[in-house]
């Protein structure tokens, strides 16, 4: 069967999302014609185009002018000149092009570069230097942002670089809002999103398109470019699976999404779809879907097939990279931070280490589900056999290697493995701060060529780190950490506010802990995130063990995941989110770690009970 297999607007544009070449890793041995398609990629560069700039041009006239959109149209000439070369430039393909935009006089500059720092000369305000190269990016990626805030602003207030609609599909209850902005007149970005479909079609003549959906930020662009499929071929079938349906959308009895989709596949899509294609040609009744939602009668059902095969070749599927455009994804660097710009810069090919999570006791993480909750790592040798066959695919040597995190005994096996073989990558990853982590592991992933982990710090005091079941401590944290930053490896922290129980005392104890692994240099990075409760954690399950109350709601009956609550412990969060989010900023840049913790604030804060001194001592 020829299948095309789609990531749908939007998502990030340095490289490809997996999921689509994992997909067609699996099905390509069976014998299936698999065609790929990364349409979020396909939609930056029709935008950010010169016949692009000049259709946002004339949609923008008569529209109400923002400061982004002023610039815009003063600008618009110059932008419709110079988009193409920046565009290039951030493919890789004409690094000429840096002198002149470090010439400043190059590229037009708009709002989002009013808060630039002089990363070159290093002038007090950011603690990064970056190359001069590096610089020239940093310029066109802020270029990239002011004409993305125009679109945003003057012409479809759901667009963003990374992300379409996301606001629409984010635990949405009932399917009305999409089902409404799917109704109305296209938007510009929306009429675009449509071409692609419709060129995809004539392009490839599959008979089953498959959307992947790993966030909600991608699930408008998906059904709205499924809309346009069946508009133009309504006997194509089409598939949706991915993060998003296996986490939303898993009490689904609103049956309206099949009017654009046929299946939703639950948790891994391998065995899925590939029953859905026997399935379509025949070999497999309806009663013989796995793991698959589909409309019977105008209702919604669900077809779970139990007890299913196991896959033979499953975990051992080399990704096909190779069919996408490799040359024409877009590194952008917009911010300085030397770990913050990894996510965004440079071709990171994705793979997995392991499936699921080896702790998987975290409260506040959807445990209950399939791709946390069953845990099965790959072998270093399979590892290592699908790096190398993706760089000879690609061409690319650096890796991220994704989804939970990375098992240290795993790692060290892999690291060992790879310095024997004197195979020459660059790589990065999540972790816990696991005592496990030991600095001479840290010294043997560096060798091995890792540059930087990510991890859940969390709520960040020992009273929260219990609660929540991480499995390790301040101290521990404090230690692995410094470990990682003596090995030369860059962290990330992932930091949560908002928690059951969680008191302005216990939010400005952890800010206290984060500044002081700043000031240690044992972070370089870090995100704090609102706590969200979901269906699938601990949590939701035992709400009075951690002091919240779950109000009485009408049953959604299209998206569930993220719940609302009422504490027990009354605390402003958001104000104190305002407070935590610029005081990391400033931190981020090496600015502001000598600061009182309450002038980050606009309301008061108690002051910090930790010892001022509590990191330097363990890591001394």
């Amino acid at each position: 069967m020829r299948v095309l297999l789609i990531t749908p607007p939007m998502a990030q544009i340095n490289a490809p999302y997996p999921a689509t070449p994992c997909l067609a890793g699996f099905l390509e041995p069976y014998g299936h014609d698999v065609r790929q398609a990364d349409a979020a990629l396909m939609l930056a560069l029709r935008l950010f185009s010169r016949p692009g700039v000049i259709r946002i041009r004339k949609a923008l006239k008569s529209r109400a002018r923002p400061a982004s959109v002023r610039h815009f149209l003063r600008h618009s000439h110059s932008i419709a000149a110079t988009i193409e070369p920046v565009i290039q430039f951030l493919q890789g393909h004409t690094p000429s092009l840096a002198t002149r935009i470090l010439s400043r006089k190059f590229l037009p500059e708009g709002p989002r570069f009013a808060p630039l720092h002089n990363a070159i000369t290093n002038r007090e305000g950011t603690a990064y230097a970056l190359s001069k190269r590096d610089f020239a990016i940093h310029l066109a990626s802020l270029y990239l942002d002011d004409l993305a805030d125009a679109i945003r602003d003057g012409l479809d207030s759901r667009f963003e670089l990374a992300r379409y609609g996301e606001k629409l599909a984010a635990s949405a209850p009932t399917f009305d809002g999409i089902a409404t902005a799917l109704r109305r007149k296209a938007t510009l970005v929306d009429s675009l999103i449509e071409t692609l479909a419709h060129d995809l079609i004539d392009q490839h003549h599959p008979q089953l398109v498959g959307f992947t959906l790993p966030f909600p930020g991608n699930v408008y662009g998906a059904l709205r470019m499924a809309k346009a499929m069946k508009c133009a071929a309504p006997e194509i079938p089409i598939v949706m699976g991915g993060g998003y349906v296996n986490t939303e959308l898993r009490t689904l009895s609103d049956p309206r999404i099949f009017d654009y989709t046929d299946y939703l596949t639950l948790d891994d899509g391998e065995l899925p779809l590939l029953r859905i294609i026997d399935h379509l040609e025949g070999r497999a009744a309806t009663s013989d879907l796995i793991r698959t939602v589909i409309r019977q009668k105008k209702r919604v059902l669900y077809s779970l097939s139990s007890p299913q095969p196991k896959l033979h070749n499953h975990q051992s599927t080399i990704p096909r990279f190779s069919p996408l455009p490799l040359n024409h994804y877009v590194s952008m660097i917009e911010s300085p931070n030397p770990m913050h710009r990894i996510w965004s810069c440079g071709h990171w090919n994705k793979l997995m280490l392991a499936h699921g999570c080896y702790w998987h006791r975290c409260a506040f993480c959807d445990t209950q589900l399939d791709y946390i909750q069953r845990y099965s790592p790959v072998t270093a040798g399979l590892l290592i056999q699908q790096i190398e066959a993706v760089i000879a695919q690609t061409g690319r040597t650096g890796f991220h290697f994704i989804d939970e995190a990375m098992p240290p005994a795993l790692l060290r096996v892999l690291c060992t493995e790879m310095i024997k073989r004197k195979l020459k990558i660059t790589w990065w990853g999540n972790i816990r701060f696991d005592k496990a982590f030991t600095p001479e592991l840290a010294t043997l992933m560096a060798k091995a060529g890792c540059i930087a982990v990510t991890g859940g710090l969390e709520a960040a005091t020992n009273r929260l780190l219990t609660l929540l079941d991480k499995g390790f401590t301040l101290e521990q944290a404090a230690a692995v950490t410094h470990g990682f930053a003596e090995a030369g490896i860059l962290v990330h922290a992932y930091l949560m506010y908002g928690c059951p129980s969680q008191t302005e005392q216990d939010t400005v104890d952890s800010l206290e802990f984060v500044r002081q692994l700043f000031e240690a240099g044992c972070i370089q990075s870090a995100y704090w995130h609102r706590f969200a409760l979901t269906v699938h954690s601990p949590i939701f399950k035992n709400p009075g063990r951690y002091g919240i109350r779950i109000p009485r709601r009408p049953k959604p009956t299209f998206a569930c995941n993220e719940i609302p609550f009422k504490d027990s412990v009354i605390c402003d969060h958001d104000s104190l989110g305002r407070g935590l989010r610029k005081a990391l900023y400033n931190y981020m840049n090496h600015v502001g770690l000598d600061f009182e913790l309450q002038e980050w604030f606009d309301v008061p804060v108690p002051p910090p009970t930790l010892p001022t001194d509590f990191v330097m001592g363990l890591t001394e």
